[in-house]
This record gives C-alpha cells, structure tokens and sequence, in this order.
C-alpha cells in the first residue's frame, strides 16, 4: 500500500517536470520580450534578419562617475576650508621669532613696571615709619627695617628688569621663520596663475620689509617699525584671505567637473567673477610691495614720504582684505 501510493507520486512529480521542460522554451521568449523593453536592441541589429526573439540587447555600459577627491592631510583641509587656512596661518603668525621676540619685550616691561609700583611703595613706607609720621608718632624700627630691606630687594628687581629690557629693545629683531610654502592650485585651475603672482609678492615683500627694519647709520630706520609691523600683519591677512578665495574657485571647478552640462556655464561664470575679485586682490597686494620698494629707495632722502605712501599701501590692503574675509 505504502510502495504503491510512493510509485505515484514519483509518476505525478515526473509528469509535472516533463510539461515545464516542455514549456522551457516559452519561459526563455518571454523572458527574451521582457529584457528587450529595457535593453532595445542597436540599430545595426534591427534589420539584420534574425528574429526579434533571437536578438542579443544592446547593453550600453553607463558612464563612469568620477570619484570626488578626499583631502587626507591637515595641508590640504586647510587649503579647502577658509576657515582653517586662517587660523592656521594666525598661529603661524603667532610662533613667529619676531613675535616672540616683541612678547618678551612686553613681558619684560610689564614686570618693570610691577617691581617700580612695589618699591616706590615700600620706600614711602619706609619714610613713613622711619619719621614717626605713621602710628602714634613714634619711629617704628623693626618696621622702617623691613620696609627698608623690601625697598632694596624690589629696587634690584627693577634695575635687572630694566636693564634687560634695554637689551632687548637694543636686540635686532629676528628674520621671520620660513615657513613651508603652501601648495599651488593644479595647473589647469584658474586660481593657479593668481597664487603663483602672489607667492612671487610675498618674497619680494618679506625682503623689503627686512630691509625697513634694519637701522640706518643713525640708529633710526627709515619708516618706524611700527609702520612695518602693521604692513607684515595686513600682508599676512590679506595672502590667507586671497588664499581662501582660490580655495572656493578650485571646489566650484571640481564641482562644476561634476555636474551636468546644462549647468555648468552658470558655474563657469561664478568662477570668472571670483577670478575677478582674485586678479583685484592682487594687484592691491602688489601695490603694498611697490610702496615698500618706494620707501627702502627714498630711505636716504627721509621717511615722510616713505612712510606716508607705505601707510596708505597698508591701509588699502586691510580693507580689501576685511571685504574678502566677509565674502567667505
């Protein structure tokens, strides 16, 4: 009983495989006809004479996508990101020698300070307790001794600071450090040409201003280092905010790289307008080298006009300046 019902079932399931393996043909059309909705065959395919079910598709690969470029280095993050090129190059600016150099001289001065206010005190306390005028009008020895001796001690304080602060105001300032040049735009960018100008600026500028910072024969320079130190600073803020500024031209051309072609004249013509602004920043920057030429040549004939047309080199540079920085 058992055999008989397991022989048929094994005829059914055998008859059942037999009528799909019949209809495989049939499964392959249709599957054929379906493909062909979303692969249509070539041109060249279509009247070659084979049947459309026979038809291989024409399968067109989709193009490649181009993969965005990750910044992996701290350089080239900062070079991306306005944000972090600023501030990377304000704590340059910060571990400078020659800010060092002028933050020793203000600590220097400041203790001198502190010590002079300390001793004129205790030498009036001294006065005071030794002449009887404070109390009950009697001299107060172990007093007028103590205030005495600290009157002494803070007095040597202030002589050993002042005479160290002399010695660094006498000091030369030293050259800045050289620090690692940052890296150019690639060579099809349109901010390249710009940052290449600008680099060749910067040294042209670092040398002059060193030049305005050595003493004449007179022991004076010829434009006061204060001038020279606000033209450095501006020059500094001015190159980081051009530099951000290229930063934004290179991530449209990427993007615009990117993008389909129907948007990319609008992308076109906001790199041009940003080139623009570039190209202005520039020439203003070149400006503030040309007046610092101008007054290293007229340092022998006085440092009026010297100092007035580096004054208002400067000044134009900080606007400019203070205007890209709000751009970003």
């Amino acid at each position: 009983m058992a055999g008989g019902n397991g022989r048929r079932d094994f005829n059914e399931f055998n008859a059942k495989l037999e009528k799909h393996i019949e209809k495989l043909p049939e499964y392959a059309q249709k599957a054929q006809e379906k493909l062909q909705r979303y692969f249509p065959p070539a041109a060249g395919e279509a009247g070659g004479g084979k049947p459309a079910a026979q038809q291989r598709p024409a399968y067109q690969r989709p193009p490649a996508m181009r993969r965005p470029t990750v910044p992996t280095t701290f350089s080239q993050v900062a070079g991306q990101v306005p944000a972090v090129a600023e501030v990377r190059a304000k704590w340059q600016r910060w571990n400078e020698p020659a800010a060092r150099h002028q933050r020793r001289i203000n600590r220097t001065s400041r203790a001198l300070t502190l010590w002079l206010l300390i001793t004129i005190l205790l030498g009036v306390l001294t006065v005071l307790s030794g002449t009887g005028l404070l109390g009950n009008g009697q001299p107060e020895v172990f007093q007028t001794v103590l205030s005495g001796f600290g009157t002494i001690v803070f007095g040597t304080f202030s002589v050993r600071t002042g005479l160290k602060l002399r010695e660094l105001k006498k000091h030369q300032l030293p050259a800045a450090a050289t620090a690692p040049a940052p890296p150019l735009p690639p060579a099809g960018s349109a901010a390249r040409e710009p940052m290449e100008r600008l680099a060749e600026s910067e040294a042209s500028l670092g040398e002059l201003l060193r030049q305005l910072s050595v003493p004449t024969s007179l022991g004076t320079t010829a434009v006061p280092e204060i001038s020279v130190a606000d033209a450095r600073t501006t020059a500094l803020e001015a190159a980081a905010a051009l530099r951000g500024l290229a930063s934004r031209i290179q991530a449209i051309e990427r993007g615009r790289n990117s993008a389909p072609a129907r948007e990319r004249a609008a992308l076109d013509a906001a790199i041009a307008k940003m080139r623009e602004q570039l190209d202005d920043g520039i020439e203003a920057y070149g400006s503030l080298v040309a007046a610092a030429g101008r007054a290293v040549a007229a340092s022998s004939d006085g440092m009026g006009t010297s100092k007035q047309s580096l004054t208002d080199a400067t000044d134009h540079l900080a606007g400019l300046a203070l205007a890209l920085r709000e751009l970003s």
